[in-house]
């Protein structure tokens, strides 16, 4: 069947809309891209450009990074590109009804869940955090909801025992950009049949902050450890000894503990804390102002351990 050739801007900021944003570039014409401004990041506050810019920037597309896309001389600037599809992978804004308006194939965004559950900011630390066996990515034609628009396709990926919010984005961004292509051939095709979502399946992944990171240990060990492989590596879990933050970036469940909630031991030469059910086993961590470690090693700097 014929089809009208698609004139793709993409929008997309993180590592995760990276591959998307390659593999439309080998197989549809992507006029720009938009995503988010240049920020200062890391210890040392240096300007980084999103990854997205740095890939555009490879594949030779222009690039637009609005402050607010919501502002009209950037309706005016997408518009004057005569686009026919927008393709939105982790933008990082929300798009008004005019831009959604815009082009005539309508914006297709790549969401990394398996829709209804898992709307918003955060669902592949929402996933895991919550002991879900499974999650995918969902292709969807967006509408002036939070990822509420009509669903496209979807696939789905087992979330294993070791997946931390580092792998699986990186597993989920993989099979996001291969199933856009597969998806984006049929719907312009004319072969898909969009289906709206069952809304009374809904939940929510709200956006992460820093603060939301600290370990609190009235929580379950079980609750806790997939806490750090959900929040590795960010936002990061931590907690506060001594008055300094040591980081936890890996941990495991120690059935054995008899520890009482916030109780500092001692299992098989690694530091254990109590919890609400079992213990917290502290694989590897990184105190204030030091590289990352086994809890065995950090153990020889902390010999105070048990009696604070």
């Amino acid at each position: 069947m014929n089809r009208m050739e698609p004139r793709i801007i993409f929008m997309g900021s993180p590592d995760f809309a990276v591959p998307a944003l390659e593999q439309l570039a080998g197989n549809f014409k992507v006029l720009a891209v938009v995503t988010q401004p240049d920020r200062p990041s890391g210890r040392g506050r240096m300007i980084i450009a999103p990854p997205v810019k740095q890939k555009a920037g490879q594949l030779g597309i222009p690039v637009m990074q609005p402050q607010r896309l919501r502002d009209p001389e950037v309706y005016e600037k997408l518009a004057k590109l005569e686009t026919n599809l927008i393709v939105v992978a982790a933008y990082g804004q929300i798009l008004r009804q005019d831009i959604l308006n815009l082009p005539r194939f309508g914006c297709i965004n790549v969401h990394a869940s398996l829709l209804p559950r898992w709307r918003g900011a955060a669902p592949i630390q929402a996933a895991i955090l919550a002991g879900d066996e499974k999650t995918g990515i969902t292709i969807m034609k967006m509408d002036a909801g939070i990822d509420t628009g009509a669903i496209l396709s979807q696939k789905e990926t087992p979330i294993f025992s070791s997946d931390t919010g580092g792998s699986l984005t990186n597993r989920l961004a993989n099979l996001g950009a291969e199933l856009l292509i597969k998806t984006l051939d049929e719907y312009l095709a004319g072969s898909i049949q969009p289906r709206g979502q069952d809304d009374n399946q809904m939940t929510l992944a709200p956006m992460l902050q820093k603060k939301h990171g600290e370990l609190i240990f009235s929580k379950t060990a079980v609750e806790l450890e997939r806490q750090v492989r959900a929040y590795e590596p960010w936002p990061g879990s931590f907690f506060i000894w001594q008055g300094n933050l040591v980081k936890v970036h890996k941990a495991k469940v120690d059935l054995s503990s008899r520890l009482k909630s916030g109780e500092h031991g001692i299992g098989d030469g690694f530091p254990v804390i109590g919890t609400a059910e079992d213990g917290l086993i502290l694989v590897e961590v990184q105190p204030s102002g030091k590289k990352t470690m086994t809890g065995s090693e950090f153990l020889h700097g902390a010999r105070n351990w048990v009696y604070s």
